[in-house]
Formats: C-alpha cells, structure tokens, sequence
C-alpha cells in the first residue's frame, strides 16, 4: 500500500466486512489511520492473511465483528451478499447496538439500500449506502471516490472515517441515492468506454500511431480518464488487470433493472452490456472492462 498522509481523527472501534479486491485495501488503510480494526471475510484465510499485515483481530461471524464496533463497513459481492452479512444467520444486524452506522461499500440495488436502512432504523441505527468508485488502484492508492445515500447525521459521522480510503466522500440524498449515483456513473464509463474501442479500433485500421494520436487529443475535448488511464493498454490490447468484465455486467443489470423501474431509456448502455456478454463468451470473464475493444478487431 502506498504511503499517504491521513486526517487526524479519533480512533474508533470499528468493524470491516468483506476483503475482497477492494475491501482488503481499504480496511488497510482504517488501521494504518490508527482505528482498531476487526475484520470478517467468508474465507477465513484471506482476513488471517489481513491480520498478519496491518494488526487488528479478526472474526468468524459478522455478528461476532460488529458487535463492540462504533462503526461498521461493509464491500461484499452484491445484494443476496449483503443481506447475509447484516439481516442473515450470523449477520451484523444481529449485534449491532443502538447508534451505529454501518457503511455499505457494496455496489448494489437500490432497493436492497432502502430495505437494510428501514431494517437498521428499526434496530435504532443507521444504515449508509455508499459505493465507490476509482478500482483497486484507488481502493490501494486512498483515492476513492465516495457516494452516499441515508441519514445526514449518521453520514457526518461516518465521512472522517471515510476518508481514510477516499479523495471525496458525498452525500447525495436519502437512503438509495448513493446507489442510484453509482449506476449513473456506471452509465457514463459503458458509453465511454465503448466509444474509446471505437475510435482506437479504428484509428488503428486507418494505420494511426494511436498511442501519439492518443497523446494528442488527450490534451483536447475528448479527454477522460479511460483515455489516459486505458487508452495505451487498449493499443497494446492489454485486459489483464483492472475491474473485470463478470463485475461491469453485474452493475449494468442494476442499471437495466432500475431502468425498468423508472422508466428510463437506456439505449446504448443495454447495447453495451450484450457487448460485453460476447467478451464473456470469448473468455474475457476477468478481464477489464477496456476489453470491449477486443470485439471490434
């Protein structure tokens, strides 16, 4: 983990559930802060392997991690996930005491974020639905960007801790609302990304040098962070790396289902997401979600 400077606040108990890709990093960086961090994970190997690197203890259960914690964080697979680590057998919910927060990092519906937030209010705590968005870079790096839906109060409490891992942490409305700002990010990288396929695949049959080309209209309008960031491992059709195919597909059904719901049109991020349904038919399941381009050659 890069070295970075962190905000004075004072440290709290608190609780991570979920090491993954992201999880393992940003739990890091809480006890690099200097909270006492305990930590979950399904697979109990990869929360001793955490423990062994930054300290902290770890849990079989999260109701067993949640239960003396003043804040609990959450960034597990998607919705059934979820409700299995806070309203399950064993789950946080079970032990949470009245005046937590618990976090959600998890990127999932919006519905499922109204539903534990109704459930924790009952409980007498809080429940903020706050998925991230930057990938494992900014998870490792402590440069996520943070977007959050729930309880004023319970957010202000939350946002120091938060940014322990973030460059930018908001609060965009009520319970929901940082989901549903996530699937609008998710909305604006699919176009984006499938127009940058588009314009390199065909730069290159034109016979451009496309990483100089790249260079050149980085500096103008069409500029972005996937042109920067993807646009020279897409000339080098380099996907090894980066947030994966199997996890675009599953923010873009929350997309098509919460479209469906409100009756949006989304047009070109249904189209996408077949596109990227014949990247997983090809085998490209891992790779990032710059591989789009490898449909067009």
């Amino acid at each position: 983990m890069n070295p970075r400077t962190y905000e004075t606040v004072p440290p709290r108990r608190v609780a991570f559930l979920g090491l993954g890709v992201m999880g393992y990093p940003m739990a890091g960086h809480l006890a690099r802060a200097g909270h006492d961090v305990t930590v979950y994970n399904r697979t109990p190997a990869k929360a001793q392997a955490w423990v062994a690197e930054y300290g902290g203890r770890s849990a079989p259960t999260p109701q067993v991690a949640a239960a003396e914690a003043e804040l609990v964080f959450a960034c597990v697979g998607n919705d059934d996930d979820l409700r299995t680590v806070t309203s399950g057998a064993g789950g946080a919910f079970q032990s949470l005491r009245p005046g937590t927060v618990f976090v959600d990092h998890t990127t999932a519906s919006a519905n499922v974020a109204r539903e534990l937030a109704a459930a924790a209010r009952e409980r007498g705590f809080e429940f903020v639905d706050a998925p991230v968005s930057g990938g494992n870079v900014g998870a490792v790096n402590g440069a996520l960007t943070v977007m959050c839906g729930g309880d004023g109060a319970a957010f202000e409490r939350a946002r120091p801790m938060m940014l322990a891992y973030a460059k930018a942490v908001s609060l965009l409305g009520a319970s929901g609302a940082g989901q549903l700002a996530k699937m609008v990010n998710q909305i604006a990288i699919a176009g984006l990304l499938q127009g940058l396929s588009e314009a390199i695949a065909f730069g290159q049959k034109a016979g451009l040098d496309m990483k100089a080309v790249l260079g050149v209209i980085g500096k103008g309008a069409a500029q972005s962070w996937q042109m920067d960031q993807r646009g020279p491992t897409m000339v080098d059709a380099s996907f090894d790396f980066g947030f994966a195919v199997d996890w675009m597909r599953k923010d873009l059904g929350l997309v098509l289902d919460e479209a469906r719901r409100n009756g949006s049109r989304v047009p070109v991020t249904a189209l996408v997401d077949q596109f990227y349904a014949d990247v997983q038919a090809a085998g490209g399941r891992r790779w990032d979600t710059s591989s789009l381009i490898t449909r067009l050659k």
